[in-house]
């Protein structure tokens, strides 16, 4: 049996990769190890996570109507997804990241404009959406980028009873907002909660923790690379889940590693499987994932 789609709304980027012995200094020249020109974005890459994984995906997104748009919607296409573009018919295109791993530690650098250049004017688009992509879904991811469209996504959600998973990999200004619709933040080692949005100081990992909580979400993990991921539960305790261990030699690629964490959880959720659960199996994609180039090099080795 199918499960429910999980429906992802948020960044879709064109990647231009480029491997390298290492990230060049000012006035700098390399030569490159290899390229790869594919699409990206938090919400992309989930998406197409949650569809290598057999659970049926679609992505809010907006696009344009330009080649770049073309090349990024053909992609997302044949990895699996159904793009619902909400900048359809507008010209335009979407932003362009430059990425450079480094080859003998799989570290990554990247340049991006994310969702700067277009208007946060996506709201009504997203709400018109919402009834057709919610009405079997099972889970919803969003990624803070077109936080108005992120935003009436994840309360239509609410709405029906569908739970909502953040990705919450930076602090963008308004996050608060669509933190209060989210059941499930998942958030990164680097995001910093400004104190205008606090409802007490950040200090150590739980801390952090709390004060997402305090937001909204009722269950918050924050991942820490290869170290335990700690959760705060919905009644206050804190756990934590340790990914699977990797020699270093075998991490080839960190690209995208947490997007497939939150790709790999909001497939669980889509799933029926509790925020715990749904967060361990999101951690094992995560760490498979770095043992492949690429954000999805690891969906051909399934």
């Amino acid at each position: 049996m199918t499960a429910p789609p999980l429906v992802c709304c948020g960044l879709a980027t064109l990647d231009v990769v480029q491997r390298v012995d290492r990230v060049p200094g000012a006035d700098e020249k390399l030569v490159a190890r290899g390229l790869d020109v594919t699409f990206g974005g938090p919400a992309a890459n989930a998406a197409a996570t949650a569809a290598a994984l057999g659970v049926p995906a679609v992505l809010l997104t907006a696009l344009g109507s330009g080649p770049i748009a073309r090349l990024v919607r053909d992609g997302l296409v044949a990895a699996g997804v159904r793009v619902v573009d909400l900048a359809a018919g507008s010209p335009g295109d979407p932003p362009v990241s430059t990425v450079l791993v480094t080859a003998s530690t799989g570290q990554r650098a990247v340049v991006s404009t994310n969702a700067t250049l277009r208007p946060d004017d996506l709201g009504p688009a997203a709400t018109r959406a919402a009834d057709d992509v919610l009405a079997a879904a099972g889970a919803v991811l969003v990624d803070g980028h077109h936080l108005a469209a992120g935003v009436a996504v994840a309360a239509a959600a609410r709405r029906r009873g569908i739970p909502v998973v953040a990705d919450a990999g930076s602090w963008k200004p308004g996050l608060e907002h669509l933190l209060a619709q989210v059941d499930v933040a998942i958030l990164s080692a680097d995001l910093v909660v400004p104190a205008v949005a606090l409802a007490r100081e950040p200090g150590a990992a739980e801390d952090v923790l709390a004060s997402v909580a305090a937001l909204g979400p009722m269950f918050v993990a924050r991942s820490a690379g290869a170290a335990p991921v700690r959760v705060r539960l919905p009644s206050g305790a804190y756990d934590e889940v340790a990914p699977p261990r990797l020699r270093p030699d075998e991490v080839v690629d960190t690209l995208g590693a947490g997007d497939v964490l939150h790709g790999a959880a909001g497939a669980a959720l889509a799933r029926g499987l509790d925020p715990l659960a749904a967060l361990r199996e999101g951690v094992a994609a995560a760490t498979e994932s770095v043992r492949h180039p690429g954000a999805l090099g690891w969906a051909a080795h399934r």
